[in-house]
């Protein structure tokens, strides 16, 4: 790996596409995590909005105990859990021999794939200016991790960034419980799907941070810390997707997922953990506007999904001649 002296420490490395050979392996396993992503959130999907149906009660403000209880009982859901057990696991593997900012926003194949499925379970074919916000998602975020990989730098972290880290996630983890409990009445899915998107940003940098340190060994407090932050900023995050699946339809969550998870990762290894040492400003601007650019297609997927229009006002949207995936009502 080429040693970076001007990036202020001397084991700095570069992060690029042909300096790091793990990334021929790193690439494949975050692509498979990505699709057992997509196949998760469907069927996860699935499972609340049965769920719902057959409780009588709307899960927009917040799952119930009741619903969760009936959750845990529905093998669709508990299908889409496996999956996403799986995606998880592909994860990890790739985080523990690729880049975070190279694995991280490789998730967005999973947009494609989930709102074709959906597509197909519902019946609601992808409009126009659907299809033309999930463009803005995949092409802003692959803008965005291309100039990343350029020029990141990866290098060792003390103990002081981490608790830094640390009692930010813990500033998050408030703000956004609060506001939860103050705004849970009014609150679409773009709200549960960003606060998701954000938390598991940290559950990524988490996650590096974790592997990391356990492949060198370095197992202290820090770590153990770390270890826990990230189980709890993780199901936070997964009550929040599951609430958002009550909300909107499974590829708006995962748009808003693959496209704020990754912009927050490498906001905080860009700025607390020193990956854009080397960065110039022009790409900071590419970053920004990339990141921007990507987000703007979630807004406008939330207003103009088919599902979306259809379920709010109730429009008449031909559907698709498919079976129901959740039929007969008791099977699954």
């Amino acid at each position: 790996m080429t040693q970076i002296a001007s990036a202020g420490v001397s084991t700095d490395e570069i992060v690029g596409l042909f300096d790091n050979p793990a990334l021929l392996l790193g690439i494949p396993l975050a692509i498979a995590g990505a699709v057992f992503m997509s196949l998760g959130a469907q069927f996860q999907s699935q499972g609340v909005r049965k769920v719902e149906r057959l409780s009588g009660s709307s899960g927009r403000s917040g799952l119930a105990g009741g619903h969760v209880l009936s959750l845990v009982r529905r093998p669709s859901w508990l299908i889409g859990t496996a999956l996403l057990g799986a995606a998880i696991l592909c994860q990890l593997s790739a985080l523990a021999v690729a880049p975070l900012i190279v694995v991280q926003p490789l998730g967005a194949i999973s947009l494609v794939i989930t709102t074709l499925l959906n597509a197909q379970a519902t019946g609601h074919t992808p409009t126009r200016a659907s299809l033309t916000s999930i463009g803005l998602c995949i092409g802003g975020i692959f803008v965005f991790v291309l100039f990343a990989a350029l020029y990141a730098v990866e290098t060792p972290l003390e103990e002081r960034q981490l608790f830094v880290l640390l009692a930010i996630l813990l500033v998050v983890l408030i703000v956004v419980g609060a506001a939860w409990l103050v705004f849970r009445q009014r609150a679409g899915a773009l709200f549960y799907i960003s606060a998701a998107g954000v938390l598991y940003g940290f559950v990524a940098t988490l996650a590096k941070v974790v592997i990391k340190r356990f492949q060198a060994a370095d197992i202290d407090f820090a770590t153990i810390a770390c270890l826990i932050a990230l189980v709890a900023a993780a199901a936070a995050g997964a009550y929040f997707v599951q609430t958002a699946y009550s909300a909107g339809p499974p590829d708006l969550v995962i748009a808003g997922l693959t496209v704020i998870d990754p912009i927050v990762a490498v906001i905080i290894g860009a700025s607390l953990l020193g990956e854009a040492a080397n960065t110039p400003v022009w790409t900071l601007i590419v970053w920004v506007v990339a990141g921007g650019v990507a987000a703007v297609g979630v807004v406008m997927l939330a207003r103009s999904h088919p599902q979306v229009i259809s379920e709010s006002q109730e429009l008449p949207i031909t559907r698709g001649s498919g079976p129901d995936p959740e039929t007969p009502p008791e099977s699954r």
